[in-house]
């Protein structure tokens, strides 16, 4: 079986293509890591790189994650069960008083396609239960999604409850959203920042030393 027409399908955002070629590939004992690796992720990052170029636009980037999350409901009982595949636990949710949850669910679906287990908290998350939900998992990152300016603070709150309940050291902190930038989330003592979907599994892997 060729891959590539599984990378193909993600970049084409054929859904039903991409979910047929998966069950084919896992039919033919091929590795759940060359699947991922050979097929999936070469297809999302080729879409990513359209998305920067501006040749794609979020109608694109939404069917091409949910291409990869459809194949991802057959791949995901069997990731960590073969070396390589796994790359961390992620928490992520939208700020307080922030309810807006599409660039989140972008980034959702470009860390589960490159190995990632993600703990989705959704929207309006308060500080006090981004902490709670560190505090009680052994998470390697967090994400905290501002798509709104006036909800910039509430990132930088969070960071700060975060601190003083003794959690800060125990899990890197990234930052995004469309109003967010790289010098801001350094100012509020986040490790990093991405700024859209695409990106993101980059700096993650980055961030644990594994990119």
């Amino acid at each position: 079986m060729n891959l590539e027409e599984l990378s193909r399908a993600v970049v084409a955002g054929d859904i039903d293509v991409a979910e047929g070629l998966t069950k084919k590939a896992i039919a033919s004992n091929i590795p759940v890591a060359d699947i991922l690796n050979t097929g999936l992720v070469p297809g999302l990052r080729r879409v990513g790189e359209l998305f920067e170029k501006g040749e794609y636009y979020l109608p694109e980037l939404i069917v091409s994650g949910d291409a990869v999350v459809r194949a991802l409901e057959y791949l995901e009982p069997m990731m960590g069960k073969e070396g390589g595949l796994y790359m961390g636990k992620y928490l992520i949710g939208t700020v307080q008083g922030d309810v807006h949850d599409l660039g989140k669910n972008i980034v959702i679906m470009m860390l589960r396609g490159n190995g990632w287990q993600v703990t989705d908290l959704g929207v309006d998350v308060s500080p006090e239960e981004f902490c709670s939900a560190v505090s009680g998992g052994d998470y390697d990152i967090i994400g905290l999604s501002s798509l709104l300016t006036m909800t910039m603070p509430n990132a930088a709150r969070t960071i700060e409850a975060m601190k003083a309940a003794g959690l800060r050291d125990k899990v890197k902190v990234m930052v995004g959203g469309a109003p967010t930038t790289a010098e801001w989330a350094g100012k509020i003592g986040a490790d990093a920042h991405a700024k859209d979907g695409p990106t993101a599994a980059i700096v993650a892997a980055k961030l644990v030393g594994k990119s």
